[in-house]
């Protein structure tokens, strides 16, 4: 049962774009990164939400690795085709721009895909492909990301947690939508363990020297010193497959930077070779098709839905309740907290709090009694 707070949608909303608007991104911009960090809370992946608004989008706009005010360049364009460069602004805001121009061109011509260099974190990236899904198109994107997974048979952090995304529209009131990362844990995650205070599963992170590593404070560190990778989906070795997971890694780091002509892996730290910050320069890929140029979207919204529901119908393990299918899950929270609003942890709190008093914003939390 939550025993946390909630702050209502509409009050982090508008907080969030205050912020946003005091360290420099225009208003346009900041109601457009407000509403994809709210969509990861409304979905309940919280490592994704307001647990990343300051460490992750202020205090890099604040330590100079994000610049607040995007300019978006068209490098390339075709019919079916973009090609852009996020100069180091908001990812989210280039993103936004590629997913509008996509799914008119994919309308126009039946798909359409594009690329984004020098970019920075654009949120969950189940936000883009579900762009595509709400306009009864199928939806995919990846981004690589700061080096955090190890090749199979490797202990050296080479590859981002590189999501390969997926979000399929059905005949049901929520798309099929596959959003993770092709690692066994997303470094969000970690940080969420070590704001609450809370060990990462065995398994999940390896040290140099081939050990598991269960310290979230630890493993963060780690991460950016290059002392700990994450394992790949499957886990380290071949025991459970893991090379597959690295498979697919490699597939999204090589989409990410081959199709922008971006930068790749030990480029992406965030640190420069005198240690100092530097900008992050991730790319991103996104492809959408309308089913119209198949046999039709309410063919395949059906047919699509018609598979949800043979899935989850099927027989249950033992001790099992119910079956899901991706996306499932994240319609099911948003029923929960539609009414209710974000729920927020102690760490948060104090964010959001110091946030307010820094900016002396007119903003009373409930949680403040």
């Amino acid at each position: 049962m939550e025993t946390r707070p909630y702050v209502a949608w509409e009050t982090m909303n508008n907080f969030m774009i205050d912020v946003f608007k005091a360290y420099g991104v225009p208003e346009a911009d900041a109601r457009i990164c407000a509403d994809v960090l709210l969509e990861s809370d409304r979905r309940g992946i919280e490592s994704h939400g307001c647990n990343r608004f300051k460490p992750i989008y202020i205090d890099r706009i604040v330590k100079g690795t994000l610049k607040p005010v995007t300019e978006i360049e068209i490098l390339k364009e075709t019919p079916t085709t973009v090609v852009m460069d996020a100069h180091d602004g908001m990812g989210m805001v280039a993103s936004h721009k590629m997913m509008t121009m996509l799914l008119e061109k994919a309308k126009k011509n039946g798909m359409a895909g594009g690329a984004i260099r020098n970019s920075t974190h654009y949120g969950i990236a189940g936000y883009w492909s579900g762009m595509a899904a709400k306009e009864g198109m199928i939806g995919l994107t990846g981004t690589n990301a700061r080096p955090s997974i190890a090749p199979t048979y490797g202990v050296e952090n080479m590859m981002g947690t590189n999501p390969l995304t997926f979000s399929l529209p059905t005949d049901e009131e929520f798309p099929f939508c596959i959003d993770c990362a092709t690692s066994t844990v997303q470094r969000g995650k970690i940080e969420y363990y070590a704001r609450e205070g809370k060990d990462t599963p065995a398994g999940m992170v390896i040290a140099r020297d081939g050990s598991e590593m269960t310290d979230s404070e630890a493993i963060l560190k780690a991460l950016v010193d290059g002392e700990a990778a994450l394992a790949p989906l499957g886990g380290a070795g071949d025991k459970m497959c893991g090379y597959k997971g690295y498979g697919y890694a490699a597939v999204v780091e090589i989409l990410s930077a081959a199709l922008s002509g971006g930068q790749f892996m030990k480029a992406l730290t965030g640190v420069a070779p005198d240690g100092g910050p530097q900008m992050y320069h991730l790319g991103h890929f996104f492809f959408v098709i309308d089913p119209d140029a198949f046999m039709g979207k309410e063919t395949f919204k059906k047919t699509a839905g018609d598979i949800c529901r043979a899935l989850r119908s099927s027989q249950k393990a033992p001790g099992q309740e119910r079956i899901y299918t991706a996306g499932e899950k994240e319609y099911l929270s948003w029923l929960e907290r539609k009414d209710k609003g974000v729920p927020v942890g102690t760490a948060v709190q104090k964010e959001l709090i110091e946030l307010r008093d820094r900016l002396k914003l007119d903003y009373r939390f409930p949680f403040e009694g």
